[in-house]
């Protein structure tokens, strides 16, 4: 049973693929040549491959002498573009190493092997432990993504900071420019769920970087902005709902419509994930939205995803029915505190009494509780987008590939569609496209275990059908 929760956290987290942007930051560092010999041996750079629920993910910690000649110590996780979050604690004493981040929060444990080659030990997070043996390695690896663009670039790209005057946030991005004459068409990009940064990095991608520098060089102005409280914007995502986010959006277009490079008359938007939620709220609070994009945005209440996407995940990493009808009771139960249950204390109370019936560890389980009773979910659990959508009446377009297990297209298109159609708009395109994923990357099964394993950022036909689409609706307006 213990495997539901496991399931179930990852399923929160990678919904809109949330995940924290590379930290640049490095310890102050001397040779360590006076650090005492038995810790010399342990510096270095080591690595491990963690599974969790069929994903493999690589854990790299660098352990190296800092300031008054103590060992310092950062954590690297490549598959997920997180590079450099500082170990808060650094113990190695008897062949024991202990190293603790709180970030996180995680702790590993390991011993070290009489070759000096090899830590043999367990990751815990979350209340759970996972084994994680750690190899010594020359150099930390280095991920294949062909599609990111390098500088020079072919266009005019500008550090903006504009303010959401009505929360008073600063909002921190990338204007990307074409460098022939303008005024030109613009779209503002809507990350997923989760703290993200501009370019949406996850897993090692960063998905809008390199769908700006497509749209650029074929002549449409991009503004991606980091999400608040991430990179350069201020403010506090923890509070934020669906809505709070529109209204960051809301602010970005006002500041393309005050620019003289961009056609005021021809801004749109493109959501990816949540983004795709966001998007027809924006369009439906202001008439400056000329035409909005839903890349893998639900046409269901965030329950019915969820569930959706518990029993698909699981079935592409080989669980049993009985689990599957396991995971979906728990699911319910926990969704139904969320709910009915307003107040934050009785709630839960209700859930640790859920959790302890399934045993899991109390250890870290406040932090989970949080994230189930915090705006945001309570938020996107019962949100319905087709009340929006009903009364979107600018050109959609909305995609969805064939092999998203988070957000799938058998049953999400039809519901758009729908409601698209019964609001009596005109102007609508819908669209499955064949052997894509959650992340639009061309795949195997779509599980989320594959996401990081794949070079491609982006798939090419999925930027192409984006392009020649918002260019054929932009000259008809």
């Amino acid at each position: 049973m213990k495997k539901i929760i496991v399931i179930f956290v990852i399923i929160l987290s990678v919904f809109g693929l949330g995940c924290t942007s590379q930290n640049d930051s490095v310890s102050d560092q001397d040779d360590g040549s006076t650090v005492p010999a038995d810790q010399q041996e342990i510096q270095g750079i080591w690595q491990g491959i963690l599974e969790v629920s069929g994903a493999k993910l690589r854990i790299v910690f660098n352990i190296s002498a800092g300031q008054n000649s103590t060992l310092t110590a950062t954590m690297d996780s490549p598959d997920q573009g997180v590079i450099g979050i500082p170990v808060d604690k650094v113990t190695f004493q008897n062949d024991n190493l202990d190293l603790e981040v709180l970030s996180i929060p995680g702790v590993y444990n390991g011993r070290f092997s009489e070759d000096n080659q090899t830590i043999n030990g367990h990751w815990e997070q979350s209340g759970q432990s996972f084994p994680l043996i750690l190899q010594r390695i020359d150099k930390a690896p280095v991920l294949n993504r062909p599609q990111e663009p390098k500088r020079p670039y072919p266009y005019k790209d500008e550090e903006v900071i504009y303010k959401n005057e009505t929360t008073g946030i600063e909002l921190a991005g990338t204007l990307t420019l074409p460098t022939s004459e303008g005024p030109f068409p613009a779209v503002l990009l809507i990350t997923g769920s989760g703290a993200q940064d501009r370019n949406e990095t996850i897993v090692g991608h960063r998905p809008f970087l390199v769908l700006s520098d497509y749209l650029t060089r074929r002549g449409i102005a991009v503004l991606r902005v980091d999400d608040r409280g991430i990179g350069g914007s201020s403010g506090n995502v923890s509070q934020a709902t669906s809505e709070d986010f529109a209204g960051d959006v809301l602010t970005g277009v006002e500041y393309l419509k005050g620019r003289e490079e961009i056609d005021p008359e021809k801004i749109g938007l493109i959501g990816h994930s949540e983004g795709g939620i966001i998007a027809p709220m924006v369009a439906v609070r202001s008439e400056d939205v000329a035409f909005i994009v839903m890349m893998a945005g639900s046409g269901l209440t965030g329950e019915e995803i969820l569930y959706l996407q518990a029993e698909l995940i699981s079935r592409s990493e080989g669980v049993s029915d009985d689990e599957i009808a396991k995971e979906r009771e728990i699911q319910s139960r926990i969704f139904d505190v969320v709910k009915n249950e307003t107040d934050n204390a009785a709630a839960e109370k209700k859930l640790n009494e859920i959790l302890d019936e399934i045993e899991m560890p109390k250890e870290n389980r406040q932090a989970e509780i949080e994230k189930i009773l915090s705006p945001w979910f309570r938020y996107f659990l019962t949100y319905d987008p087709k009340s929006t959508l009903i009364n979107v009446q600018c050109p959609v377009l909305a995609i969805i590939g064939e092999k998203d297990l988070q957000v799938p297209s058998e049953q999400n298109l039809p519901a758009i569609e729908e409601a698209l159609r019964t609001g009596g708009n005109k102007n609508y395109t819908v669209m499955e496209l064949p052997d894509l994923n959650h992340l639009f990357q061309t795949a195997i099964t779509g599980s989320p275990s594959e996401y990081e394993q794949i070079e491609e950022t982006i798939s090419p036909s999925a930027l192409e059908v984006i392009g020649d689409w918002i260019l054929q609706h932009i000259e008809d307006i």
